[in-house]
């Protein structure tokens, strides 16, 4: 490019600003250029100017709602990470709290245990007593934590659920049902931690000559 060459100007703020001004006088220009031809017609196209004017207008006030918008969505959903973490890190420190709790109460039962196989009186029923004690200390920490056992009496219905059928034996419980507990169960807050081992009665043996018989 020559020196005598001009560069084109670059447009400035204030072209920018008086674009809105040109575009309406563009507007007004272009209806009087009709008016002079058709003065009806020349309503119809300011009418259609006007109504143009007005949803740029709205145009642009909704592009400024949803900008508004879109930034309070991004605030929300910083919020909102913000608050499942602070809930996640609440969520594991009652957790650790319960265990720290826990475990405190059974070293009091281990304690007490120890103390009692530490007894040197050789009084048997002595030691027996502080071994009982202890296991009621022990029962109280679990119910404390909602723990109950799972006991069926003898004669109640078999639950699949809760029970654990270890043998069949002869028993003077109605058959198919509950003839003793080997081992109890525990739930917790209605969650089986272990199921209770049981026996099932086969019946007894007088039932079976009465089977016997009635078959002859």
């Amino acid at each position: 490019m020559s020196e005598t060459e001009e560069s084109p100007e670059e447009p400035t703020v204030e072209d920018g600003e008086n674009s809105t001004e040109t575009e309406s006088l563009a507007g007004e220009d272009l209806v009087a250029a009709v008016a002079a031809h058709d003065e009806k017609l020349a309503e119809s196209v300011g009418d259609l100017v006007d109504r143009v004017a007005t949803l740029e207008d709205e145009l642009e006030t909704v592009e400024s709602e949803l900008e508004t918008a879109e930034e309070r969505l991004e605030h929300t959903r910083a919020d909102f990470k913000n608050y499942k973490e602070r809930a996640k890190r609440r969520q594991e420190e009652i957790k650790e709290r319960a265990t720290e709790d826990l475990v405190e109460r059974l070293l009091e039962v281990r304690d007490n245990l120890g103390r009692a196989l530490d007894e040197e009186s050789g009084d048997t029923e002595s030691l027996r007593d502080g071994v009982d004690l202890t296991r009621k200390q022990f029962d109280r920490v679990l119910t404390e934590e909602n723990v109950e056992r799972i006991e069926p009496e003898v004669g109640a219905d078999v639950d699949a659920q809760r029970h654990e059928v270890m043998m069949r034996v002869e028993s003077d419980a109605p058959t198919d049902t509950v003839a003793s507990v080997y081992r109890p169960g525990y739930e917790m807050a209605g969650k089986i931690l272990r199921p209770a081992q049981i026996t099932v009665s086969a019946g007894s043996e007088g039932d079976a000559a009465e089977d016997g018989e009635s078959s002859e």
